[in-house]
């Protein structure tokens, strides 16, 4: 897949294209979906296929007083728009500037000029243009005027319409497993693993911990089960922590994982992880943070969130998020 950053990297304008637009937070399910009708569409009709998207997320420039947490990172938005098979993505920088221009010159500059669009893919509540001023029927119209065919797609979901919002509001409240329902995929949170406080090894528990700076949305405190990839492409069963460490009267938030079960090759045996780029994926969540009175109850507990998800991920039990409990333990 072609990355363009900014509609300058181009240059010679491309192959007539079948082109989408949206901010593609998280490349859920409904996004998938989309995704996949410009790419059927652009080898049916022997064109490319094209995502334009935004950095940073427009509400973020609109609206910077009301905080909004990114689902994913750029890095890993584009990671995964090249799994849906796009011939390329476009990322426009988002500013105040790029916002004010009309409808059709938001046509004309960006699908038309730089894109040579022959037909256009979105659904029925896409919005462009200053003011989003802009609507399908203005697409409509403005494509019998520079040549492209409008192609409406209805909203996606089961229970409901599949969004980024209700993915943000699953992990808001620990709810990966129901979150890797609307994704089509585990959410995941990736970066350096750095050292920490050794507390868990100490405890016979060691954990990889991941840097604050680390990619992806944070879920809720909590202890879940879930998959560690480390920078060799290994992929591990692990128990993940995210939460400030109550018992021990931490404040800074951190997310560290508990790997179990590692294979018994000989390269393994130190598992040296500092400084590797490595991804935890959430699969469900066992329990809510916890400060414990003793050391000895905290280790018996760490022993059974091992314990359950060990048959969480071995497919012995359910993918459920765990409410959270009323008092601690």
């Amino acid at each position: 897949m072609q990355y363009w950053a900014g509609t300058a990297a181009i240059g010679i304008p491309p192959a007539p294209s079948v082109v989408t637009l949206g901010n593609f937070d998280g490349v859920h399910r409904g996004h998938q979906a989309v995704l996949k009708v410009v790419v059927d569409t652009a080898k049916q009709h022997d064109l490319k296929s094209v995502a334009v998207t935004f950095d940073p997320h427009p509400r973020l420039v609109h609206l910077p007083e009301e905080p909004l947490v990114p689902i994913v990172s750029l890095p890993q938005k584009i990671s995964l728009l090249e799994t849906c098979e796009l011939d390329a993505t476009l990322v426009i920088h988002y500013t105040l500037k790029f916002a004010a221009q009309t409808a059709e010159e938001f046509v004309k500059n960006i699908l038309v000029d730089a894109l040579n669009a022959r037909m256009v893919v979105v659904g029925a509540d896409t919005r462009f243009g200053a003011g989003n001023s802009g609507d399908i029927n203005t697409l409509r119209k403005l494509g019998k005027v520079y040549d492209f065919m409008v192609v409406e797609v209805d909203d996606i979901g089961e229970t409901e319409r599949w969004s980024s919002t209700w993915v943000r509001e699953t992990l808001t409240k620990g709810r990966v497993a129901e979150a890797s329902r609307i994704l089509g995929r585990y959410h995941s949170v990736e970066g350096e693993i750095v050292h920490g406080h050794a507390r868990g090894r100490e405890l016979g528990y060691p954990t990889a911990n991941f840097a604050n700076d680390s990619q992806g949305m944070i879920p809720a405190d909590g202890v879940y089960a879930g998959w560690f990839t480390n920078g060799s492409g290994q992929r591990l069963p692990a128990a993940i922590s995210v939460g400030s460490n109550p018992t021990f009267n931490d404040v800074v938030r951190t997310v560290e994982a508990h790997i179990f079960d590692r294979p018994e090759h000989e390269e393994l045996q130190d598992f040296n992880l500092y400084g590797q780029h490595c991804t935890v994926e959430f699969v469900a969540r066992l329990r809510g943070m916890l400060a414990f009175e003793g050391i000895e109850a905290l280790i018996d507990q760490m022993e059974a969130d091992v314990c359950k998800s060990r048959a969480i991920l071995s497919g012995n039990a359910p993918e459920i998020d765990a409410p959270e409990p009323r008092s601690a333990r």
